[in-house]
């Protein structure tokens, strides 16, 4: 089964085609981050005049590498949730219109579904029951993967995503953006021990997190070394806010593999791409003998691989749409997906 997939719900335009869910045949994507480096982050009208500008091109190049043309399409699949509401739009309407012109089915995709399905990409031989650490620049959490289409939120942040500390901390460092990777870039020769800086701790539910206080802590530190005239030892800084974010992914995605009993973890999402992270991650399994999935960093970012991917397995489980479809800005990746 030919499914040609759509992703734009931020800043990059992706299409491609993935067979039968594993098999990529064409993997293409249009970044805006040079446009909105000018402004230190994301302009939503900007991305998606973009979007409107790059989707119809993108879609006929991920046919022609794949060499296959729209009479071999057997499906369309469109991230419809979540994301900056006018870029998801984009695509929605352009999936709908392919849909309909073509006679194929039209299949949603939940964005963060999409990136735990870029492990089969990577590792074609993983197949559910598994535990995923889902960490983007909006998303941070644990997911218990039943099945392909049946999935629990064991535990996620309870306001900043660890993405978005990375971002937010870098951008105050003057980092060019995206902040995140200059982060991890300045921060792999630092000595993350130089700074005091604080642990995260959530009363509650023991898997849930929290990048608030971290973020807080860290630009204070900046603001009140730049009012005393003081140097920042950049990075050394960068190593230590890296070294507490994962810290606290690794010592919560451990209890979560004890409490579920897993034996197989996942990463997914676009911070699943730091090297510290993935580091960590290595370790901790090594440590339980834990089987370990790190995607390719090429399927860390948005992509449209990960939503053809996804899509497959959502129209094996009946999910499909018409032509009322809607795009969401925000929406669970769990229960009822249209």
């Amino acid at each position: 089964m030919n499914i040609l997939a759509f992703e734009s719900s931020c800043d990059e335009t992706a299409a491609a085609v993935v067979r039968d869910g594993r098999v990529l045949l064409s993997d293409c994507i249009s970044s805006q981050v040079d446009i909105h480096r000018i402004y230190g982050g994301v302009v939503p009208e900007i991305a998606s005049r973009k979007h409107i500008e790059a989707i119809y091109p993108l879609a006929d190049q991920a046919l022609s590498d794949a060499g296959i043309t729209r009479a071999d399409v057997d499906a369309i699949a469109v991230t419809y949730a979540p994301g900056l509401i006018g870029a998801v739009l984009v695509g929605v309407n352009f999936a709908k219109a392919a849909a309909l012109a073509l006679g194929v089915p039209l299949i949603p995709v939940h964005h963060i579904r999409g990136h735990i399905a870029a492990n089969y990409l990577t590792h074609p031989e993983l197949e559910p029951p598994f535990l995923c650490l889902v960490v983007s620049g909006g998303h941070t959490m644990l997911v218990d993967v039943k099945d392909y289409t049946e999935m629990e939120i064991l535990g996620g942040t309870r306001d900043d995503a660890a993405g978005e500390c990375f971002d937010k901390i870098a951008r105050v460092l003057g980092m060019p953006y995206p902040g995140g990777a200059a982060l991890d870039a300045r921060g792999r020769t630092g000595d993350p021990n130089r700074y005091p800086l604080p642990r995260v701790r959530v009363d509650g539910n023991p898997l849930d997190l929290s990048f608030s206080g971290l973020k807080t802590a860290a630009i204070n530190l900046i603001h009140n070394a730049s009012q005393k005239g003081e140097q920042i030892e950049v990075e050394d800084l960068c190593a230590g806010v890296a070294q507490c974010v994962s810290n606290a992914l690794t010592g919560r995605t451990e209890l979560a593999l004890r409490q579920t009993g897993r034996r197989t973890l996942a990463t997914a999402g676009g911070v699943a791409a730091n090297s510290r992270i993935r580091a960590d991650m290595e370790a901790m399994a090594k440590k339980h003998g834990v089987r370990l999935c790190l995607p390719a960093l090429r399927f860390c970012g948005d992509n449209g691989a990960m939503i053809g991917s996804q899509g497959y397995y959502e129209f094996l489980a009946g999910h499909t749409a018409d032509m009322t479809l809607n795009a969401y800005a925000t929406k669970s990746m769990i229960g009822e997906q249209i």
